[in-house]
């Protein structure tokens, strides 16, 4: 079967200077096997965070990670080692749709159909090839998408989470910036995780010393005398049994919301196919459509049982380029290793315990990265933002999605913030460039200006994009 019958790399134990291992090789079994669990500690942060901050399960989310992680490689037949990790991208939605009245069944509802339109968009690209992406969606289009995306999280940061407790916030903030800044290599690649542990620590030692803390536990929760850390679900949660999954449920506003992040997704899967080809020396723009259906039937599957929508990850592309060892035997294991910590309720319950100051100050730093993520495919088209054609409605569309803007149209249905904020830069960038003079309408083609180095790359998750 494609995907698998690997062949051992030189004597499986080392790599001499400039050697890589390819994605259809592996070390001995026992060294990809800590190469998988090595992939698996890289994720895990920015995996469990996004479903937390969605209110979803998070053992049933790297389950669902470790699930959508074979099924992409099956789909890519082995030719593109990756991760599929649970998608920041929609944290914004998730607050959107809660501020609606909509529950977890309604956000999964609209992350599935998203899925199914990724799928779709996948299917076009590999039927059209990959430069019908920078037809429909060049990079000044894509860049402010995903910069509104992630700004549009601000105010969650600000009034959900630092408020709990601002100190904490302040200090896991300063750890995790140190954390991705001065720390080298694999330390580097797992600061989300080692920010959360540092937090964790924190609440733990300011219980100890302060005793109870009075504040609000959430958005719109009035304030209460509380533990910053409170275990007592760990205590109960069992060792082994299967994650809770249900059915989603279908709301057109909901939706409606949900599906400007397919642009988002669309960036980050060119992104991580682009690096990875080239830091294998394998071009895989012909297999770019391959992995947006694959990437988009895993959020079906996962979203269809109560999961997150999935995303490449590029903490794992960090792992690689430091190890440089490609091979998607480690991949296999990761996936293998993360269906295993689904299986454990009380690990679970200890992701579920994250105190809301620890989350204040990873958000702080996240959604910050997210949305600058959209400046950095800026940067790296050498998008002109003194060109009226780009600028116009890429301030407009920021704006309304930085600023929760609203559109009614009656007293049933309205547009606002992401969704609102997408559609103008969307159809207001194609319809202002009809109308525009040649001079404003020549661009660089966004897969022309992929990454040339593992440096270019984020490191956060998702584009990634994508955290």
């Amino acid at each position: 079967m494609a995907g698998f019958g690997w062949k051992l790399h030189g004597d499986g134990k080392s790599l001499a200077p400039g050697e890589v291992v390819k994605p259809d090789e592996r070390l001995t079994w026992g060294r990809t096997a800590g190469l998988g669990a090595q992939h698996v500690v890289s994720m895990i942060g920015a995996c469990f965070v996004a479903p937390v901050l969605m209110g979803l399960d998070p053992n049933l989310a790297v389950m669902a990670s470790g699930v959508a992680t074979i099924f992409f490689l099956l789909v890519t037949r082995g030719r593109i080692p990756s991760y599929l990790g649970s998608s920041l991208s929609f944290v914004g939605v998730a607050a959107v749709i809660k501020a609606q009245g909509g529950g977890v069944a309604t956000l999964t509802g609209a992350l599935l159909i998203v899925g199914a339109l990724l799928l779709l968009c996948g299917a076009v690209v590999r039927a059209l090839g990959a430069r019908v992406i920078h037809a429909v969606l060049p990079p000044v289009v894509t860049g402010a998408v995903v910069m509104l995306i992630g700004f549009n999280l601000a105010p969650v940061t600000a009034g959900t989470y630092w408020p709990q407790d601002q100190w904490v916030a302040l200090l896991t903030m300063l750890f995790t910036g140190f954390a991705l800044v001065v720390l080298r290599g694999f330390w580097s690649r797992i600061a989300i995780f080692l920010g959360l542990a540092f937090g964790y620590a924190v609440s733990w030692l300011f219980d100890q010393i302060f005793g109870k803390i009075h504040s609000a536990t959430g958005a719109g929760a009035g304030a209460t005398d509380h533990w910053r850390l409170d275990l007592s679900g760990v205590a109960k949660a069992d060792w082994i049994g299967l994650p809770p999954v249900h059915a989603p449920s279908f709301s057109l506003s909901a939706v409606l919301v949900a599906l400007p992040v397919v642009v988002a997704l669309i960036a980050e899967n060119a992104g991580h196919v682009k690096a990875v080809g080239e830091m294998t020396g394998d071009p895989l723009d012909d297999r770019l459509g391959s992995a947006i259906m694959a990437d988009g039937a895993a959020t079906v599957l996962s979203t269809s049982v109560g999961g997150p929508a999935t995303t490449t990850y590029a903490e794992n592309i960090g792992v690689m380029a430091a190890t440089r060892i490609y091979s998607t035997a480690a991949y296999w294991c990761a996936a293998g290793f993360a269906i295993l910590f689904g299986l454990c309720p009380k690990f679970g319950a200890v992701i579920a315990a994250i105190p809301g100051g620890v989350l204040g100050g990873i958000t702080v730093i996240l959604y910050g990265m997210i949305g600058l993520l959209g400046a950095q495919i800026w940067v790296r088209s050498r998008v002109d933002l003194s060109n009226p054609l780009h600028l116009v409605p890429v301030a407009a569309g920021l704006i309304i999605g930085i600023g929760n803007v609203s559109l009614t149209f009656s007293d049933n249905f309205q547009l606002s913030g992401i969704a609102l904020g997408t559609l103008i830069v969307l159809t207001g960038y194609h319809a202002l460039r009809f109308l525009a003079p040649d001079h404003m309408t020549r661009e660089t083609p966004l897969l022309d200006a992929g990454t040339t180095s593992y440096d270019q790359e984020s490191d956060s998750g998702p584009t990634t994009a994508k955290k």
